[in-house]
């Protein structure tokens, strides 16, 4: 007669091994043992870490016990096991510390999922060129946005300006407080190395505008490989992963890949206004509902009535440009950026 489920005990359940199976040792190590460090690359499931003190680069896997915790370049770490870098050996990171600064974008202003780019940066250098391809204010907008929002403190840097006169992309950026390097091929980059020097720092900019040629004048250790462009705006991406780059004097600068598009889903009008606390009194005599842009949309916004030879005007106007950009969606680039390709 066939046995009933209810029929069967503990005894009769045989228990297959397997890796589950295993003994574990009692010797893992220990997270207050974990060595500390900086995430210097990520590359499909890998990390490249290097520790504190030993400068040593260390491979580097997702403990499982962090599950889908981010980790990414720039983000300050806990490694444990072999951590000595020898060739075809992993470690392990076991725990990530609070981040001091975040910057982050979506692929569109719809798209809710928020992507990193980098961690615990100081400085974001947006670099931009004056021609060839020419400027996209719309994506530097966005990036000063990104990096206001993000706690990272933003850099221009104008490249190719053999080619234009800088002047006027510079000057729509004074009023910002906004830092502005040329750093074209005959411009020299001692200022902007003495600014990054110590630092931890991010570049980011299309593809074309000069941003790894830039990169292996700052750390000539880089050999970053560089793109010609073969049409106007027609740019070669050249790097395709974040790497963290060791400068000579001391500090790092981040070198992403080429940015296409800069979403800013995860940003509201708030969070801009917040960071020129001038402006943000000023608001406390807008109507209820005001965006700040002002005539037509808000005939009535406080920023009207300050006064047009001040700064704090000039200031506004350029603020207003931040906030238009933040509502606009930057659908029209992506394609501008398609057709070009």
């Amino acid at each position: 007669m066939a046995r009933r489920f209810s029929d069967y005990d503990e005894s009769d359940v045989r228990v297959r091994p397997g890796k589950g199976s295993r003994p574990r040792t009692k010797d893992r190590p220990r997270h207050a043992d974990a060595v500390a460090g900086m995430v210097v690359t990520k590359d499909r499931g890998r990390w490249g870490v290097v520790l504190d003190g030993a400068g040593t680069v260390v491979q580097c896997m997702r403990a499982r016990e962090l599950k889908r915790t981010s980790v990414e370049v720039g983000d300050r770490v806990g490694v444990v096991g072999d951590t000595s870098g020898a060739k075809d050996t992993l470690a392990r990171i076991v725990k990530r510390e609070e981040r001091t600064s975040v910057l982050r974008r979506t692929a569109d202003d719809t798209d809710p999922y928020e992507r990193i780019i980098v961690a615990n940066a100081e400085l974001l250098l947006i670099v931009v060129a004056v021609a060839d391809p020419p400027p996209r204010t719309g994506f530097v907008e966005r990036a000063l946005i990104a990096a206001f929002v993000g706690g990272v403190t933003p850099v221009v840097c104008l490249t190719k300006s053999d080619l234009a006169d800088p002047a006027v992309f510079r000057a729509e950026l004074e009023d910002l407080d906004v830092d502005v390097f040329e750093v074209g091929i005959d411009d020299p980059t001692a200022e902007l190395e003495e600014l990054v020097r110590g630092r931890l720092s991010a570049l980011i900019g299309h593809s074309g505008v000069g941003k790894s040629t830039l990169v292996n004048r700052v750390v000539p250790e880089a050999r970053r490989e560089t793109g010609e462009v073969s049409g106007v705006g027609k740019g070669r991406h050249t790097s395709t992963q974040s790497v963290a780059l060791e400068l000579p004097g001391g500090g790092w600068i981040i070198d992403t890949p080429g940015i296409r598009s800069f979403g800013l889903a995860h940003v509201s009008p708030e969070e801009i206004i917040q960071v020129f606390p001038d402006l943000e009194e000023e608001t406390e005599r807008c109507p209820r509902g005001c965006t700040h842009l002002g005539p037509p949309a808000d005939p009535e916004c406080a920023w009207d009535a300050l006064d047009p030879s001040t700064v704090r005007w000039r200031r506004a106007q350029a603020v207003r440009r931040l906030l238009a950009a933040l509502g606009s969606n930057n659908e029209w680039e992506l394609k501008q950026l398609d057709e070009e390709r």
